[in-house]
């Protein structure tokens, strides 16, 4: 079990080399000593982990403190969209069209021009896997006559749902000042796109999409990199960070992993997992009668009750970056 510990903080410390690197004499870099064992003291970095089955939050940083979405925002999008063909109002097969403003959306996007059409199941995977920002327009659009209009539809959605954090101004998570949710927010949504749409779930754990003869891969490494990792949705903005609802099952278990406002793919990435491999730890040591915790296997203090960062506003660039450009 220690060892294991030992594995999981390793992980979390590992996440901070992209931090941990400076510009050197040409060109080259220098390590420089980390100042932190986890994400925590970053001033956008908030999380929460929960059991997706009953609800219960095993760990939590920040959880309620206002943060940017980012293209995570596309899940509340979906969301609706899988209860409009629930409620027959439209079907996989139909067609949705793409007005000149849904084309001429920032990327990440489809290569689309006014007039073009898509299916609706081809818009699914396209926001599943590329996180297209003109299909998510589209789909506002087609759903909701107007973008602003879906987006108070969503907003509406969320106080429905429990998210009482949570305004939505858009439908592809593009900077807004006026844009934001919580940690838990996020899992809440989480949860409830596996519990009310099992049936379209499937759609989240598509490794790749092919449009006009483009093979498009999903942003969602933790696909191929983690055993029973089968979604959900990444994101980044220069305001948001690099954000990810992450979804894992292992031995009749699920937990939901949300981390925003992370420095990079790798960090954010790797804290996820972290948080994901301590959770499934966990739940093995209650099966035997252990008590236990996730945050010891987090070289880090336990939250303090209460605390939050203020909100902050910025604007940012489009989703799906690798690297935030300095």
């Amino acid at each position: 079990m220690m060892a294991k510990r030992m594995a999981v903080r390793g992980a979390v410390c590992s996440a901070l080399v992209a931090l941990t690197l400076v510009g050197a004499p040409g060109g080259m870099l220098a390590a420089q000593p980390a100042q932190a064992t986890s994400l925590y003291d970053l001033p956008k970095y908030a999380a929460i982990l929960v059991d997706a089955k009953t609800g219960e939050v095993l760990y939590s940083r920040r959880p309620d403190a206002p943060r940017h979405p980012a293209s995570i925002t596309k899940v509340m999008t979906l969301y609706l969209l899988f209860e409009a063909i629930e409620n027959g109002e439209i079907s996989l097969r139909d067609r949705i069209s793409f007005s000149a403003r849904a084309a001429g959306q920032a990327p990440s996007k489809l290569p689309t021009r006014k007039g073009d059409t898509i299916t609706v199941e081809d818009a699914i995977k396209a926001l599943t896997v590329k996180s297209a920002n003109d299909v998510a327009v589209a789909v506002a659009e087609r759903l909701g006559g107007t973008e602003p209009d879906f987006a108070e539809m969503m907003t509406k959605k969320a106080r429905y749902l429990g998210m009482k954090n949570t305004r939505f101004v858009n439908a592809n998570g593009l900077p807004n000042p006026n844009h934001s949710t919580t940690a838990r927010d996020i899992a809440i949504l989480s949860m409830a796109t596996l519990q009310h749409f099992p049936q379209y779930y499937k759609y989240f754990s598509e490794p790749e999409f092919v449009y006009a003869n483009q093979v498009m891969k999903s942003h969602n490494r933790l696909l191929k990199n983690m055993p029973g990792a089968d979604g959900i949705k990444t994101g980044y903005t220069v305001a948001a960070g690099f954000t990810l609802a992450a979804s894992a099952q292992r031995d009749g278990k699920r937990l939901i992993a949300v981390v925003l406002g992370g420095p990079s793919t790798m960090a954010r990435d790797q804290n996820v997992q972290a948080l994901l491999e301590a959770g499934f730890d966990v739940m093995k040591s209650r099966a035997i009668g252990m008590k236990t915790s996730v945050a010891s296997y987090m070289s880090e203090p336990s939250d303090v009750p209460g605390f939050e960062l203020p909100a902050g506003i910025e604007q940012g660039s489009g989703d799906g970056a690798a690297t935030p450009k300095k």
